[in-house]
Order: C-alpha cells, then sequence, then structure tokens
C-alpha cells in the first residue's frame, strides 16, 4: 500500500465514528451491548450481544428456566428498515436449589442477537441501537432487574476487524450456542421413566466424558431427578424420572415429541451442544409374563408386600398411622383389645386394596385406561378426602368429639373394642396410599395388571397384608403392649398433637386439587372448610352442653352447603369466549376500525373476578354473542403490577378490579357494567336490549 494510500485510510478512520455505548450497573448484574464488529456493511448482518456480567454466587435464566425463575427478555427499538432477530441462548449449567433444579448462567453470558442492516444505509451513517432489557437475577432471593441499554454503530462500506478480546468472546459464545443434532434421535417412556437415545457412534464412543439432558419446556421430566447415560451399542441413552406430561395415560398419549438440548463434554473438555425434538413412544410399564424381564408369580407377591411395608412411609400414608399410634397408646396394655384393633385394621387395608384393585382390573376389561390411584383423578374424590382430613384434625384439637352412637356402632361385634373405627381407619389408609409408589411396588403392580383376575388380586391382597404388616405386628407384641402407659391426661396432648399431620395431608390433597380443577374450585373447597369448621365447633358446643337444640340443628344444617360444595369440585368448562390481552394501543387500533370491544380487567386474587368469569363469562350463550356481534373481547390481567390497566382503572374511577367496559361500535366512550354480573346482564349490555 502506498503512503497516500495509507494517509487517506488514517483519515477516514478519524472520522468514522467510533461505537457509543451505555452500560446498566445494579447490585448484581453489570449490563452492556457489545457488537461483534466495529462497524456494520450496507445490505449485512452483524451480531450484537447482550452481555450479563454476573455476581459471585448469583446466576440469571435459560430460555427454559426450570422449577422456577423466568428467562432473560429483550426490547428492540431500531430505525427503520433494521431488524433484530431472536434473542440467542447458550446452552445452560444445571443449577441446584433443592429439592428444585434451574437452568441458567453464572459469571458472564452473552445473548447474541443478529442485527440485519438495510442495503440503503450509507458509509458515514450512525444505526441508534436500543434494548431495553429484563432480567431475573437470583440467589437465596430472586431480584427482577432491567436496564435500557443503548449501542451507536457506525455503518462503513467494508467490515472492520474485532479485537482480539471481543473476537475470542463472540467466538466461545457461538460455540456454546446448541445446534441441530446431525443424528436421528428417538424418546421412549417405560411407566416413570423417559429414555432418550442418540443414533451418535461417534458421541457414544470412548471419547464421552458426560453428557447431560435438557428440556426446552416443562413437564417433559422431573428436572431435579437423577440422570443415568447409557452408551453401549454405539447409542447414547440418557434416562430419567418422567414429569406431568405423562402423569396419566391420556396425557401420555397427547405427548407426540420431546424437544430437548443434549451437552455434551468429551475426555479433551471440549464441550457440544444439540437440539433435538425426539418422537415418543410408549414402552410397556411392566413386562407381563413371559419373555425378558417378567415377574414371576411368586416373585411380584414377594415385591408387593414389601412395596406395602415400605408403603407406611410414604408421606400420603403417614399420617393415618398416627390414627393408629394413638389408638394402640389408648389401649393402655389391654393385649386382647390391641390385637383385635390390629386385625380389624389389617382387614380394612386388605378389603379396600382388593376392592380397589377389582374395579381397576374391571374398567381395563373394558377398554378404560386407568392404573392404580386412578379414584385420586376424580376432583370430587380429591376434596372429599380433603375435607376428611381436616375434620378429622379438628377431632383430634378436641372442636368436637365423635358422638355416642357412632362410637358404640361396633359394640356388636368388638364389645366397645374399636373394632369399627380400626377397620374404618385401615379403609381410609388405603384410600390415601394409592398415589404413592414405593420401591418393589411398580413392578408388582405392573405384573398384577396383565395377570388373570384370581392371580392379580392375591398380588394386590400382599400389597395390603404388607402395608398393614407393621402395625398388626405392634398390636400382637404383648412386650409392646405392656410398656405402654395407662391412659391419662398426657394422651390429650398427644391426640392434639397428632392433628398437624392431618391438617398437612389435607393442605397436600388442596395442591392436588388446585392442578386437576383450577383455582375455582379450590375457593369453592376452602369456604367449604370454614363453613365444616362452623358447624362443628357449633356441634362441639351442644356436646359439652354450652348450648341447645336450635344450635345442634343449625351445625346440621351446615353439612348440606359444605357437602354440595364438595359435589361440585370438578374442572371447569373451557369456556368458548375467546380472549386478546389488553393493551392501549390494540383497544385505540379496534376503535378507530369502529369495532365492537368488552374490556376485562381482572386478576388472579380477586374473588368477584373469578366468579364473575365463572358465572357470567363463560357460557356458550355469550360466546355466541360475541360472535355474531363481531365483539373483540380483551383481557387485562393485574395479577402483577400493569401502569396500562393502573391508568385505565384511574380513567373510570376505581382503585381495583373488577371493571368492565363495553364500546359499541363506533363510540370511543365505554358503558361500564356492573362489578357483579350475570350472564345475561352482559348479553344485554352488548346488544342494546
Amino acid at each position: 500500500m502506498s503512503r497516500s494510500s495509507l494517509l487517506i485510510a488514517a483519515l477516514l478512520a478519524l472520522v468514522t465514528p467510533a461505537m457509543a455505548q451505555s452500560v446498566v450497573k445494579t447490585d448484581n448484574v453489570e449490563a452492556r451491548l457489545v457488537a461483534e464488529t466495529p462497524n456494520a456493511v450496507p445490505g449485512g448482518t452483524t451480531s450484537v450481544a447482550l452481555r450479563l456480567d454476573i455476581r459471585e454466587h448469583w446466576h440469571t435464566y435459560w430460555s427454559y428456566a426450570g422449577d422456577s425463575g423466568e428467562a432473560t427478555t429483550v426490547d428492540w427499538t431500531l430505525p427503520a428498515g433494521v431488524t433484530a432477530g431472536p434473542l440467542q441462548f447458550p446452552y445452560p449449567d444445571r443449577i441446584e436449589v433443592p429439592p428444585l433444579v434451574n437452568f441458567g448462567y453464572e459469571g458472564t453470558v452473552l445473548h447474541l442477537t443478529d442485527i440485519q442492516i438495510p442495503a440503503s444505509a450509507k458509509p458515514g451513517d450512525t444505526i441508534p441501537i436500543k434494548a431495553d432489557a429484563v432480567w431475573l437475577v437470583c440467589a437465596d432471593v430472586c431480584i427482577p432487574e432491567e436496564g435500557v441499554l443503548t449501542l451507536d454503530l457506525p455503518v462503513a462500506a467494508e467490515a472492520g476487524t474485532s479485537d482480539a478480546t471481543t473476537a475470542a468472546e463472540f467466538a466461545a459464545a457461538r460455540a456454546a450456542m446448541p445446534t441441530p443434532s446431525p443424528w436421528p434421535a428417538t424418546a421412549s417412556v417405560d411407566g416413570k421413566t423417559l429414555t432418550l437415545r442418540l443414533d451418535a457412534p461417534q458421541l457414544a464412543g470412548a471419547g464421552l466424558a458426560s453428557a447431560v439432558l435438557f428440556p426446552q419446556s416443562g413437564g417433559y421430566i422431573k428436572n431435579a431427578a437423577p440422570q443415568s447415560v447409557d452408551t453401549s451399542g454405539g447409542t447414547l441413552a440418557i434416562s430419567t424420572e418422567t414429569g406431568r406430561r405423562f402423569a396419566t395415560p391420556e396425557k401420555a398419549a397427547e405427548v407426540k415429541s420431546f424437544p430437548a438440548v443434549i451437552v455434551a463434554t468429551g475426555s479433551d473438555g471440549v464441550t457440544h451442544a444439540f437440539t433435538l425434538d425426539a418422537p415418543v413412544t410408549a414402552g410397556p410399564a411392566a413386562p407381563a409374563q413371559g419373555g425378558e424381564g417378567a415377574l414371576s408369580v411368586p416373585v411380584a407377591i414377594l415385591f408387593a408386600f414389601l412395596g406395602g411395608l415400605i408403603l407406611n412411609l410414604m408421606p400420603c400414608v403417614f399420617p393415618v398411622l398416627s390414627m393408629k399410634a394413638l389408638a394402640l397408646a389408648k389401649k393402655g396394655g389391654d393385649t386382647r383389645a390391641a390385637r383385635m384393633g390390629g386385625l380389624a385394621y389389617t382387614a380394612g387395608v386388605v378389603v379396600s386394596f382388593l376392592a380397589i384393585a377389582g374395579l381397576l382390573i374391571a374398567l381395563r376389561a373394558g377398554g378404560e385406561q386407568v392404573a392404580w390411584g386412578f379414584q385420586l383423578q376424580s376432583p370430587i374424590v380429591v376434596a372429599a378426602l380433603a375435607l376428611l382430613f381436616f375434620v378429622i384434625g379438628l377431632n383430634l384439637m378436641g372442636v368436637f368429639e365423635v358422638g355416642g352412637r357412632i362410637q358404640n356402632i361396633g359394640s356388636g361385634l368388638g364389645k366397645g373394642d374399636g373394632i369399627t373405627a380400626s377397620f374404618l381407619t385401615g379403609v381410609l389408609a388405603a384410600v390415601v396410599a394409592a398415589p404413592c409408589t414405593a420401591p418393589f411396588m411398580a413392578g408388582a403392580v405392573g405384573a398384577a395388571i396383565s395377570q388373570p383376575p384370581a392371580i392379580a388380586l392375591s398380588i394386590f391382597g400382599a400389597l395390603g397384608l404388607g402395608m398393614a404388616a407393621p402395625y398388626l405386628a405392634l398390636a400382637f407384641s404383648p412386650a409392646l403392649i405392656r410398656l405402654m402407659p395407662k391412659p391419662g391426661t398426657w394422651m390429650v396432648r398427644l391426640k392434639q398433637v397428632l392433628a398437624f399431620p392431618m391438617f398437612g395431608s389435607a393442605a397436600w390433597l388442596l395442591w392436588v386439587l388446585v392442578i386437576q380443577a383450577g383455582p375455582n374450585v379450590l375457593a369453592m373447597v376452602l369456604a367449604a372448610f370454614i363453613l365444616a369448621a362452623f358447624g362443628l365447633w357449633l356441634w362441639g358446643l351442644a356436646q359439652r352442653g354450652e348450648a341447645g337444640l336450635k344450635t345442634r340443628i343449625l351445625a346440621g344444617l351446615t353439612a348440606v352447603p359444605v357437602l354440595a360444595a364438595v359435589a361440585m369440585a370438578k374442572p371447569s368448562a373451557p369456556s368458548g369466549l375467546l380472549s386478546e390481552a389488553y393493551t392501549p394501543a390494540r383497544l385505540e387500533e379496534l376503535l378507530k376500525e369502529g369495532k365492537p370491544v368488552f374490556v376485562n380487567l381482572t386478576a388472579a386474587w380477586c374473588v368477584t373476578c373469578l366468579v364473575n368469569e365463572e358465572v357470567a363469562l363463560s357460557g356458550k350463550d355469550l360466546a355466541d354473542t360475541f360472535k355474531k356481534g363481531g365483539i373483540t373481547y380483551l383481557k387485562g390481567d393485574w395479577t402483577n403490577r400493569d401502569p396500562d390497566i393502573t391508568k385505565l382503572l384511574e380513567q373510570h374511577g376505581r382503585a381495583g378490579v373488577p371493571l368492565y367496559l363495553f364500546y359499541a361500535s363506533g363510540k370511543s366512550e365505554p358503558v361500564v357494567l356492573p362489578q357483579l354480573l350475570t350472564e345475561g346482564i352482559v348479553i344485554a349490555a352488548v346488544t342494546g336490549s
């Protein structure tokens, strides 16, 4: 190059604008935008990174955060003609926060984005890039943070060369981006195990040091479950526990593929990540009879007995055993009473297991795809059991006592020894044991379902006998019974303490209920809890002679709405009314087009809102009316703060939700509907009738 050329190049460098960038510093993160090259080229593409330098021991999140957390997001503001591609996420690390596992980043992470420059850009121009970035950073606590970042990117006729540090950072970030797998993948589900297989001899060879499976969305696997890796036969297979998408055969049948990322590290320390979408096939839950891996009948019976023994330690069964511990303490050394109670409890457990198993076998013979624990798939059963545990807890706390007539139901059989109570406790233990699975139990139950009815019932009977065996052994141990202290005032405190496992079981069942049937049903059942507590408190007053017949009648009347609330515990029918998210821009757009609009400002914690949506806004007649009238339904969720919704509330003199507005066609001012709605009120408002 001549001296004149060098001089011209130097002068051009002096007049070329340098990249200006902003930096946002919080207590936990330093964020900035970084361009891969010092300038952009007309018609070309340049990469820009959102760089997050994260405080030690803190982390941000991957595109799928895992059991908790939120992914980083960026909202770009760019000049006309300049476009930004999607935010890219390098492969994550497993971040364990027992009992949860999240997926994210510690230290420094670069999220790349490709910026497309229009051909109309001219050398010497500057392209201002603005990014509104939001990230969640966590350690023991989680803090949502955000920052507005800017970067001025010069335009030149030719691409410049990055400095060594920037080039190395972008090369490392690009190497950490998962790429499509060059090998075919399949996924299979066998019972509660999902196995992803990659036909990749190159990865499965001796050079593989580790492999980790990351789901790209939730519900496919349990994130905290251990993963086992098998590289035999030239195939990389990673197995782990299934998630909620495979909770029932019906749900599993809906899963067609499993989107995932495999992160594989070789013995040389080099890591590669591959994306895949593996077709899912169902495998047998357990071998039936014959064939490799099948359980023989004697082994299945033995496994069932062992599984029943271990079942006593499961959290869904243990609270019921507290009732039996109290009952054994009440025997106070009475050997005969203890033995009779033990036999009655065993009979209740075994008979109930046989009854549930018989129904299960009959349903499967009729073509139903049900499995062990199917009765707990009914929201009504779950709500009833939760209420029962709550009532038992109130009884143990002394709010009320079981009446004398009920106590003496079994007097003809046990002469006051509590035979009926022990039998019914066994029934309860068997019912609540259904959602739990203990070691040895899964194979035995799987084998039982495929056997002839007589053998199947024998296996289930062994399961029940194993569950009852510990208490039966205690009841028939004279040495233990003699060690029991005599009944006394100490039992009152023990009885009260044992109420808390009952309340814990009720809380767990309510958690199951809200997953099955949603928050509206939960609110209804919680109201039943309060009403039941009030009624039983009144009943207790009457039992202690502190109130009379009228109080007993009032207490009895509370049972009607309580039982009605439990009977109505079922998943809400999906509404035929489709909604869009409310934004001021969308509302303004619809109004300019002269379209009718119905606005619902609501929140998940607003009881009135939820009742209105269930009673007034979910009916087919209303959906048909909206469709016929061409009405757009905008729904504003104020569960978390939203300044746009707050502003609309203030415009109409409201400090909170609900707020219902109807904008008739061509009207800019809305009709404000009442806070308490019926379907008729809404239809009348939108039709003008």
